[in-house]
């Protein structure tokens, strides 16, 4: 990781968000609106659910059910202007390294940009460079696919493994779930991340090593729980084809840009997909990183994936704020976050193959976004980071949406579905849809305690069966989720998340807070492993949980 700059210089100078007239019209403007119920707001105004909606790049966004009134929505867009939001976009897309504490660029834009754009870093334009890493994965990967790479014993490879952690793996895996329907059914994907050894034993349970090949991702090529499994990896292969050391090369490829620990590794630098420190590991699964991602779908039809974030990345680039969907987005959690204490936002997809999608939101959001400290090092004197969480649709609806409904807490919730199913099944899409339709019509409106009594509930009975409604919700529609739809909504949360950190001034673009436990791990390690008592030097509850784990061990 690079060293701190020691004075940042943000590209346009900002006063404390609390100090921001819009931010403090927010304040007084929140307290005259607490009260208002939806119910209200749809009566005064009839068109309100055709009025306040967006359409761009293929996204339906329907924000009507959120508690907002004109002035509102006003009043955050003026929040986005007076925080810079327009330069700190245009900042990005040039190439100026808005990410201060690791003075780098913040170019995840790049990865989908069209090779007759310019994007320069340093001077240099990156495009080019991008489109060389596509190009070398793409020949790679028909390789694979039509079964002209093969593995020690001459046998085609039937599985693929990919070894790596974070973004490394919660992106591919997200992708992998996602674009099922468009991938491989001849070959088998699995992915391994933790460094519990269940994960890598269940992950080859029923693999033949002569026909896996492993993609190891790890940019420096040290990564704790990467570079462990990949070790365990060598050595599964090894063992399994007789212990021939030239057969490493033939199951292994690497996404790294430490060539010197590759090839120590017995992998052929030739078969090393690299990318930049301008990209984060969170913003990267449309760089070679998504290389499991190509192999799966093929590389066609990843380049439309990278289409369709691209379509998106122009759309925030250039839409104006009142109708720009990451916008919107970004700003209603900041809404709801700063100005009406909802800890969590519920991602709920009515779409099964998303059934990792909050899982991968959770590290986009909450790595980018779970910060204290503002860009200029104060601490913030307000809420940040949302806790992001959700589950498929209709699975969710006998799980927790009887909090959602009934508890005490306010989430807002993001619904997104399809109009078209991949596997049209009889009614089952109908029956989807309405589902997602029900569920925030009965968030927004509730039902009120003549509405129960008018049932013939008995009155001991009407307390529970009464639903306040007044939960915010948006809906997001798109066609079909196909790889361009899915790079659609990748790209419509990173850019939400860009929106969110530059109201609260934070930068979204590092993670240190990833770093103290993985480097009292390190410690750790040796004193768990060492043959005679080791010497312990942290706190009581520390030392003595590892001397139990150690003679029970033992």
């Amino acid at each position: 990781m690079a060293t701190p700059v020691a004075e940042p210089t943000p590209t346009t100078k900002i006063a404390p968000l609390t100090g921001i007239e819009a931010w403090k019209a927010l304040e007084a403007h929140a307290q005259q609106v607490r009260g208002l119920h939806l119910r209200t707001l749809f009566a005064d105004d009839p068109r309100r659910g055709e009025r306040l909606t967006v359409e761009a790049a293929g996204l339906f966004l329907d924000y009507s059910k959120n508690r907002i009134t004109d002035e509102t929505l006003r009043l955050l867009l003026e929040l986005a202007h007076q925080s810079g939001l327009r330069q700190r976009i245009d900042a990005m897309f040039r190439g100026e390294k808005i990410n201060i504490t690791e003075k780098r660029a913040v170019l995840h834009v790049a990865l989908r940009a069209p090779k007759n754009e310019s994007i320069l870093v340093d001077g240099e334009n990156v495009v080019p460079l991008v489109h060389e890493v596509l190009d070398k994965m793409t020949a790679f990967a028909n390789r694979v696919r039509n079964g002209e790479w093969t593995g020690h014993t001459g046998k085609p490879i039937r599985n693929i493994v990919n070894i790596g952690i974070g973004g490394s793996d919660l992106g591919p895996v997200m992708a992998y779930e996602a674009l099922r329907h468009f991938s491989r059914r001849d070959l088998n994907f699995r992915f391994v991340s933790n460094v519990d050894g269940t994960d890598f034993a269940e992950a080859v349970h029923d693999f033949e090593p002569d026909e896996t090949l492993f993609i190891v991702s790890s940019k420096t090529f040290t990564t704790l729980e990467t570079m462990t499994n990949a070790h365990t990896a060598r050595t599964w292969l090894l063992k399994g084809i007789g212990g021939h050391q030239s057969s490493v090369a033939k199951h292994f490829v690497a996404v790294s840009t430490n060539a010197v620990e590759v090839a120590k590794f017995g992998i052929d630098t030739a078969n090393m997909f690299g990318f930049w420190d301008w990209v984060g590991g969170r913003y990267s699964m449309d760089s070679a990183i998504g290389l499991s991602t190509m192999l799966a779908i093929g590389p066609e039809s990843f380049r439309a994936m990278l289409d369709g974030f691209h379509q998106v990345d122009e759309h925030f680039r250039t839409a104006p704020f009142e109708r720009n969907l990451p916008v919107l987005l970004g700003l209603l959690s900041v809404w709801y976050t700063d100005f009406f204490d909802a800890q969590t936002l519920a991602i709920l997809p009515y779409e099964q193959y998303l059934k990792r999608f909050p899982a991968y939101l959770q590290q986009l959001t909450m790595e980018s976004n779970g910060k204290h400290v503002t860009l200029s090092g104060n601490t913030v004197d307000y809420v940040t980071g949302p806790i992001y969480w959700g589950e498929p649709g209709t699975n969710g609806q006998h799980s927790f949406y009887q909090l959602i409904h009934q508890g005490t807490r306010l989430i807002p919730c993001d619904f997104i579905a399809f109009v078209k199913s991949l596997n049209p099944l009889g009614q089952h899409h109908d029956m989807l849809l309405a589902n997602v339709f029900a569920q925030t019509e009965a968030l927004a409106f509730g039902k009120t305690p003549e509405q129960v009594k008018a049932e013939g509930t008995p009155d001991w009975l009407v307390p529970h069966r009464v639903f306040e409604g007044n939960q915010p919700s948006n809906t997001i529609l798109a066609e079909e989720l196909t790889p361009a739809a899915l790079g659609k909504l990748v790209a419509l949360y990173e850019h939400c998340v860009f929106t969110q950190g530059t109201i609260w001034q934070v930068n979204s673009f590092d993670q240190w807070g990833v770093e103290l436990g993985k480097a009292l791990a390190q410690r750790i390690i040796p004193e768990l492993e060492s043959k005679t008592e080791p010497k312990l030097g942290h706190d009581s509850s520390t030392n003595n949980l590892i001397r139990r784990y150690r003679k029970q061990k033992e």
